[in-house]
């Protein structure tokens, strides 16, 4: 149970703290917004390390966070944290993975533990009203708005190519990874994909019927739902590097797209690149 007691310069009760770290922009997003509107000041982070950083820099009040994310697993960062001692803070561990490992390693450290999933909010907010009894109205609040609340388990990466081999070759490997796959053929459909149901990543083609890379870049930056979503740009021909320089360029405030590739069927810089943004079920097999 978490005693906020914290007072501003003016008398009143500081905001609690929460830490969101996780890989996925969709969940980020979905915890971000209900924890502010409940009354936490929100800070996020996109892997362990950053969660390291953020942490023993803010003091957060609640840390909620994956189990697999890139350079640093989530419940080794909360490890090093808590072996600290510097700062007490309570932690709810959420992952995709039925593990029962993990949910006897969060028992046995006195963890929260919450699944991504059809309960996955139901369960926030039950590891909330414990920690936090003082928000429990405004916990219970949320509760219509969050019951349509959609959590995956496992990634998604929107594919936009109009080239069907290309797309059945990377959708076959993807699934066999553990990443969901979601398809358009062209920037006009795929942004209109990536609003409704925002992929973990996105992997478009740079040159399509309706609109290049630069056009899905401008629309996906330019709409609050979709301006975080990495994107990784692939193209048959070579581009030069005008067009490079274009492609990486900050839309509103906003990166541009975070990797350039010719299209290959090697896809080890590809996946490599992937994996900055999120955590495959099982490794890629060495070309």
């Amino acid at each position: 149970m978490t005693d906020m007691t914290d007072m501003t310069e003016g008398g009143k009760a500081a905001p609690p703290k929460a830490l969101i770290a996780d890989d996925d922009p969709a969940i980020v997003s979905l915890l971000a917004d209900r924890l502010a509107k409940m009354g936490f000041s929100v800070d996020t982070a996109t892997n362990g390390i950053q969660l390291l950083f953020k942490a023993r820099r803010s003091h957060p009040d609640i840390i909620i966070v994956d189990v697999n994310m890139p350079e640093l697993d989530g419940l080794e960062a909360c490890l090093r944290l808590l072996e600290t001692g510097s700062s007490p803070v309570d932690v709810i561990v959420i992952t995709g993975a039925s593990d029962p490992a993990t949910t006897e390693r969060c028992e046995s450290l006195g963890l929260f533990y919450g699944r991504k999933g059809p309960e996955f909010w139901k369960s926030i907010e039950a590891a909330l009203a414990e920690i936090f009894p003082n928000m429990i109205s405004k916990i219970a609040g949320l509760e219509l708005q969050s019951k349509n609340a959609e959590v995956h388990q496992r990634p998604r990466v929107l594919l936009i190519d109009d080239d069907q081999a290309m797309h059945q070759f990377l959708a076959s490997r993807l699934n066999k990874l553990g990443v969901d796959v979601l398809y358009a053929s062209d920037a006009v459909h795929g942004f209109r994909i990536a609003s409704k149901l925002r992929p973990s990543a996105i992997i478009t083609d740079h040159f399509m019927p309706d609109g290049d890379a630069k056009y899905l870049l401008f629309r996906l930056r330019s709409n609050a739902a979709t301006q975080n979503i990495p994107v990784i740009v692939i193209s048959g021909r070579a581009l030069d590097e005008v067009t490079r320089l274009g492609l990486r360029r900050e839309i509103c405030g906003r990166p541009g797209a975070a990797h350039i590739f010719k299209k290959s069927f090697d896809t080890h810089e590809l996946f490599h690149a992937l994996q900055s943004f999120f955590s495959f079920e099982r490794q890629p097999a060495k070309v």
